[in-house]
């Protein structure tokens, strides 16, 4: 996943509201969203070749999602594939920050990410490069390849527009389209306000929209959550590389 959108205890109807585009290799097995075989608990997509997750929901109310760092010259020899640390924390019925407490010791066994886990009474994020647990507060947040609310042109946009949607009473199909129409924004930043983040200037160009569109790598899937505290609206739009759509939508009542 490389942006996260929330907004968290701002919406009078959904404490919780995600919009998030995941970006990948077009190459990398993936499965649609979907109650997991084996977790029959966990709805989420899921990498098939990691068997680990993006973002997922449980059907108790539990949420998790993570966006890699960027961090181009990180050694990537002998790490542990980061999608784990959301599918362990949908899988386990451990608290929040426990978890968190737990995966900051072992920090050093996966290369940079960004970590939000939680539920409606508390949410948490955690970056292995920032090494601090933090409880968040009533807002809205955007989290791209960097740390939390970090100053780039995508989160910024994506936070204003996002604020934008929720100022405004919407039945929730209205919600849900108008946030699928902020993730699929094309226009690149103008280089005056790209990131430096050690890859070549026509990368921080590439990478600098909302959805990215390349021959190799680019916007694999769209998903928007609405939580309230007994369901969950969850529509995940995924995308190949000849264009082609699929559309699933969730609606789960929560326990």
């Amino acid at each position: 996943m490389c942006l996260i959108l929330f907004a968290y205890k701002v919406h009078p109807q959904y404490p919780l509201v995600v919009a998030a585009n995941r970006d990948e290799f077009y190459n990398r097995p993936t499965a649609h969203a979907h109650f997991w075989e084996d977790h029959a608990h966990v709805l989420a997509g899921r990498d098939l070749e990691s068997m680990g997750t993006w973002m997922g929901v449980t059907t108790d109310g539990r949420f998790a999602a993570l966006t890699n760092y960027r961090h181009p010259k990180e050694n990537a020899v002998g790490k542990q594939s980061r999608g784990h640390l959301v599918s362990q924390y949908l899988i386990r019925q451990e608290e929040a920050e426990g978890y968190l407490r737990s995966v900051a010791q072992q920090r050093d066994v996966y290369q940079g990410y960004n970590l939000l886990v939680g539920n409606l009474s508390a949410l948490f994020y955690y970056s292995n490069r920032e090494n601090n647990i933090r409880r968040l507060k009533a807002g809205i947040y955007g989290l791209s390849n960097h740390l939390l609310d970090s100053d780039w042109p995508k989160v910024n946009i994506g936070k204003a527009l996002m604020a934008h949607t929720l100022q405004h009473v919407k039945k929730e199909r209205a919600i849900v389209d108008d946030l699928f129409n902020i993730l699929e924004r094309t226009d690149p930043a103008p280089d005056a306000q790209l990131p430096d983040t050690g890859v070549p200037l026509d990368w921080e160009r590439f990478l600098s929209p909302l959805f990215i569109q390349g021959q190799e790598y680019g916007t694999r899937s769209s998903t928007v959550l609405l939580m309230t505290n007994d369901r969950l609206h969850f529509t995940e739009r995924a995308f190949s590389l000849a264009g082609d759509v699929n559309e699933s939508t969730f609606h789960v009542p929560l326990r």
